[in-house]
């Protein structure tokens, strides 16, 4: 029988997200606990009977005692699945206390992968794990694999975290892992993490992502890997599969004079059933006519309560502006004289970009207050 596994890595048990306000953070920090249970369900579901996590389980190197013991005790609740947990550089060794804590506090089917050395998985099947000493231990921390010796015939897994290439997280690409570790070491296969996203090295060589992102970089969703391996010979073979409740998303919206400025939102954003657990930053460019912007900006107000987050950013929108389109402020007046410098003021290339955006920003709000004023 194939040996089969679950490939997980960066949970990020207990992170903050600071930089969002009201009830969001504590729904987005629940979410992150409630992979465990999938990872679980989907393990049992396919017949496998461990879970690697391959580093940052824990945000940080201090996490809260109610992060690190109701994670743990959801583990425990899906026994006899086996759980690995990998420091990784967010939770790394060099938090003495941390995995001290976990020591005294694993239930039996969770095991600490903290030393460099063989750890038996199941009959034939070996994990070579590499935990990383510190945040930045400063070298290939698998490299000790190579030599690493097993019997013939095992099957021999390994699980890293950390750069390989040019992936890494944090873009400082300091500890790289060697890319072709798997063919050197004999490794049937090497679960990595550090990378958000899922990516495919090689063949034997993943990085599987985190099961719920954090983050609008990657653009993927949260997802983990089922790998079942045959034999020492034979590919390994990886099925990806969506564990993410959150989806966050970067979305361009270009405009051109004339285009139906809502109709292109609508047919952007997600469905409405959809909003609730989405994060998106929506970005529009283009040019636009003054009457389209403010409806455009209308709209964007109108469904923001349907998401999660929803965050708008048009300095790239260019407004076409007309004498003509400043009638449907006023004829004449104090309210015309206004607009009137405002549209000059928007278009004089002796002022700053920064002048000019401020006086075409404050255009846009006069033009949506006296439609208002007028419906």
């Amino acid at each position: 029988m194939p040996f089969r596994f679950i490939h997980s890595a960066d949970l990020h048990l207990g992170k903050r997200f600071g930089q969002f306000s009201g009830d969001l953070p504590a729904k987005l920090r629940e979410a992150r606990h409630a992979t465990i249970a999938k990872l679980a369900e989907y393990a049992r579901k396919e017949g496998a009977s461990t879970i690697l996590l391959a580093g940052d389980t824990f945000d940080t190197e201090t996490p809260a005692p109610d992060v690190r013991r109701q994670a743990l005790a959801e583990m425990h609740h899906h026994a006899p699945l086996r759980w690995v947990i990998l420091p990784g550089n967010h939770d790394s060794l060099q938090a003495a206390q941390l995995w001290a804590s976990l020591r005294s506090e694993a239930p039996d089917n969770v095991t600490l992968a903290v030393e460099a050395a063989p750890l038996d998985l199941a009959p034939g099947v070996t994990l070579l794990p590499a935990p990383c000493t510190t945040r930045r231990p400063g070298r290939d921390t698998t490299a000790w694999m190579d030599a690493a010796a097993t019997a013939e015939g095992t099957i021999r897994i390994g699980l890293a975290h950390g750069a390989v290439q040019r992936f890494s997280e944090e873009g400082t690409g300091l500890d790289v892992i060697a890319p072709d570790r798997a063919r050197r070491s004999g490794l049937a296969y090497l679960a990595l993490g550090d990378w958000h996203g899922g990516v495919e090295i090689d063949p034997r060589t993943r990085y599987s992502g985190t099961p719920e992102p954090d983050q609008f970089k990657h653009g993927r969703p949260g997802e983990a890997l089922l790998v079942s391996i045959e034999n020492t010979m034979a590919l390994p073979e990886v099925t990806p599969f969506q564990t993410g409740a959150f989806i966050w998303r970067d979305l361009a919206l270009d405009l051109l004079d004339g285009d139906d400025a809502i109709a292109r939102l609508q047919a952007l954003i997600p469905e409405l059933r959809l909003r609730r657990h989405a994060l998106v930053r929506l970005s529009a460019r283009g040019h636009v006519r003054l009457e389209a912007r403010a409806a455009l900006a209308a709209a964007i107000e109108k469904v923001q309560p349907d998401f999660g987050y929803l965050a708008f950013e048009d300095d790239d929108l260019t407004t076409e502006c007309e004498p003509e389109d400043l009638d449907a402020i006023d004829h004449g007046g104090a309210l015309r004289e206004a607009a009137d410098a405002l549209l000059a003021e928007a278009g004089d290339d002796r002022l700053s970009s920064e002048e000019r955006s401020i006086a075409q920003a404050a255009l846009n709000r006069l033009f949506s207050y006296a439609q208002a004023v007028k419906a």
